[in-house]
């Protein structure tokens, strides 16, 4: 067993996370996929073999391991588990997918629909990357297959069940040029242990507990777990341990434990992994006989695709520093209890039930997730999960971070 030692969470333990190689943080233009299928891995269920006896690490070191690990070469097999206490969306989830009575006829096979399926549940994935330019991922299902496929500029998606597919091509140029690519969206749900680690470590500061606890063997790999925790009261994230190969520094496994106990709200980890090149066949892809393709450009349906915890969180990156946001943001607080305020446009907040404005579906959704508040700031509705909580005011504000209701309300009553 290696010892527990702590390291320091000042702003050069930020320089070092935020410096990690751009290949360990590929965006791919069809949102999560290149962070997903780049250094891969989610969840869970894993079998232990044993704590396996590794030299002693510090806390420092191991950072600084994953932040210099060069590995862009994998394949395996992944489970991504999530259970952030969202009602279920009965109605409401197909009356907004795709062709659905609230969609407008979009792909089945468009990533930014089909990706946000990993935002809950557990899903079995099958991997491969070489390099930052070729990826695969994909979803699989009892009788179906859903496949995300990344080589060079060309990005395809197929889903099987449909036998639709979407494909796109990278503006490369554009891309060099520092440049948004006409096809590229915005990067999406972090998908691997690697990507969620740094974005953890990205927060890291003062207000942050980070020790080495132990070793673990994942997918047959020894590892050394990294346990990072707030220092703070006030937030729901009690702990987030990091199982990182004791010989590559490829984050294995990523747990996430919400601050009022029981099952993790993220638990991801490799489950089979295979390091060595992964067969060129597995990033060509030709669309079957009959298939029914959608370019990108033919895509009609508007999309916000999901931004990960700084999608969840806004202003999230910059938590732990306590920098501004953009502009109709600013963020309260510093470390795992800071708050971004978020001005909404137009200073409004939820319409009444009575106007008859939101869908009875959505209403529904709604309710289930809002606990009516008040205070000095004056009224309005906190939105809970396990993880992130919301107060809007009836006056437009907009409070959210991964803090309790109390602290949301104190916030609003500050910030009056």
């Amino acid at each position: 067993m290696a010892p527990n030692d702590s390291a320091g969470t000042d702003g050069g333990t930020r320089g070092t996370a935020a410096g990690r190689r751009k290949a360990a943080r590929y965006i791919v233009p069809v949102a999560v996929a290149g962070v997903a299928a780049a250094t891969i891995g989610l969840v869970p269920a894993l079998a232990s073999s044993g704590d396996p006896d590794l030299p002693k690490i510090s806390a420092q070191e191991l950072i600084e391991k994953i932040a210099a690990s060069d590995t862009e070469q994998l394949s395996g097999t992944v489970k991504i588990s999530t259970d952030f206490g969202l009602p279920s969306l009965g109605g409401l989830a197909e009356s907004f997918a795709p062709g659905g009575a609230g969609g407008k006829g979009g792909s089945s096979a468009d990533p930014q629909e089909r990706m946000t399926e990993l935002a809950s549940g557990t899903h079995t994935l099958r991997v491969a990357a070489d390099g930052p330019d070729k990826q695969r991922l994909s979803i699989l299902d009892n009788a179906s297959e859903y496949s995300l496929i990344r080589n060079g500029d060309q990005v395809w998606a197929y889903d099987s069940k449909s036998d639709q597919a979407y494909h796109a091509t990278e503006d490369r140029a554009g891309k060099d040029a520092g440049k948004k690519s006409a096809h590229q969206v915005p990067e999406g749900v972090p998908t691997t242990p690697k990507a969620l680690a740094e974005q953890v470590l990205k927060a890291a500061g003062p207000t942050t507990s980070v020790t080495v606890d132990g070793t673990a063997q994942v997918a047959g790999r020894d590892a050394y777990q990294l346990v990072v925790k707030p220092k703070q009261s006030g937030s729901t994230i009690g702990s987030v341990t990091v199982a990182v190969d004791a010989k590559n520094g490829v984050p294995l496994k990523f747990t996430l434990l919400p601050a009022d106990g029981g099952k993790a709200v993220v638990d991801a980890g490799f489950t089979k992994v295979d390091f060595s090149k992964p067969d060129a066949s597995s990033f060509t892809f030709t669309p079957p006989k009959g298939t029914e393709v959608t370019e990108a450009d033919e895509a009609k349906a508007p999309h916000k695709a999901d931004k990960g915890l700084d999608g969840l969180i806004p202003g999230a990156e910059q938590l732990g520093s306590g920098d501004q946001g953009a502009k109709d943001t600013k963020v309260i607080g510093e470390g795992w209890n800071a708050i971004a305020e978020i001005t909404t446009p137009g200073g409004t907040g939820l319409p009444p039930k009575a106007s008859g404005d939101v869908p009875a579906e959505a209403q529904q959704f709604l309710d289930a997730l809002g606990d009516k508040v008040s205070g000095k700031f004056g009224s309005g509705t906190v939105f809970k999960t396990r993880l992130i909580n919301a107060l809007m005011t009836d006056d437009g504000k907009v409070y959210v971070g991964a803090v309790t209701k109390d602290a949301l309300v104190q916030a609003a009553n500050n910030a009056s």
